[in-house]
């Protein structure tokens, strides 16, 4: 016996499908090849294995005890390897499947249900799991591959993640439709001065931008209430307790026909909330198509 020769799956198949058999002419008609192709791989498994495996006749094979032995191994590998490769097509069409996912929880909250559900209802037998960080976490579990991919505005991107725009927000002054200013079809930075704002506190979300923006435009910007989270902002906004900044998309989201979202301009200042991958991963069909589920979820919105 050749101690090196490992048989091939064709070469199992082969010999599994005449010992069921008994004739070389059936075993190729189930496999789909010609009857010379299935001796030949009989014929390259007994060399390899230096045994005989069929004893000829006229009219049939007739299996050998070395044959018979053989045959539970066989049909075992078999068994495995198809069993792995309908693993591969579940996957592939999501049949089966996880999609791990990390966002902050501001942005989870408008940007995941609908797609979610979307998605549930297309591929119920795909897991999503969702990983709510906070912002100085996001990228953390993006390169420790906690998660598939994340979703977000990574405040340093660094060259180890990869970003692919999802959609283009920007930030808009959010207040009660009985507000002075709420007429207005956009406001100057400069209105806000003197003006009592509700914000994300510093180290959170979006207030940096905010911080850095009212500089440069000249404001020094009046602070009347920092939250963590801008779901706590919009309803303290529509509470009465005042105006918020914060990103339009996300006001808009609220669904709150008593507050206007009026863009803040001079300067306006966009930001994308973009997929963030670890460079060089590829991501799963399961990943790539929940994407494809929130990109048209957004551009059905626009």
């Amino acid at each position: 016996m050749n101690h090196s020769f490992v048989p091939t799956i064709r070469q199992l198949r082969a010999f599994v499908a005449v010992y069921q058999s008994g004739r070389l002419g059936t075993a190729a008609q189930r496999l789909f090849v010609t009857q010379s192709a299935v001796s030949m791989l009989l014929r390259q498994l007994e060399d390899g294995l230096d045994t005989r495996l069929f004893d000829r006749t006229t009219r049939s094979l007739q299996p050998t005890a070395a044959a018979t032995d053989m045959l539970p191994t066989a049909e075992r590998i078999l068994r495995d390897v198809d069993a792995l490769a309908g693993g591969f097509r579940d996957l592939a069409t999501l049949e089966r499947g996880r999609v791990a996912v990390a966002i902050t929880p501001t942005l989870a909250g408008f940007l995941l249900p609908e797609a979610v559900r979307r998605f549930g209802e297309s591929h119920p037998g795909v897991r999503v799991v969702v990983d709510d960080c906070a912002p100085d976490q996001f990228v953390a579990r993006v390169l420790g591959e906690h998660v598939d991919f994340g979703l977000g505005t990574p405040e340093r991107p660094g060259a180890d993640i990869e970003t692919a725009p999802l959609l283009r927000d920007h930030l808009a002054f959010v207040c009660r439709r009985d507000h002075p200013l709420a007429s207005r079809r956009s406001i100057r930075w400069t209105d806000l001065a003197g003006q009592p704002v509700i914000t994300s506190r510093g180290g959170y979300g979006v207030r940096q931008t905010v911080d850095v923006t009212a500089a440069r435009a000249g404001v020094a910007l009046e602070v009347a209430n920092e939250v963590s989270f801008l779901s706590t902002a919009l309803w303290m906004t529509a509470s009465g307790l005042g105006p918020s900044v914060m990103p339009s998309a996300f006001a808009r989201a609220g669904g709150d026909a008593d507050l206007a979202v009026i863009p803040l301009s001079a300067p306006r200042v966009s930001r994308d909330i973009s997929v963030v991958t670890r460079r060089g991963r590829s991501l799963s069909a399961a990943s790539r198509s929940f994407i494809e589920v929130l990109r048209a979820q957004w551009d059905q919105a626009d």
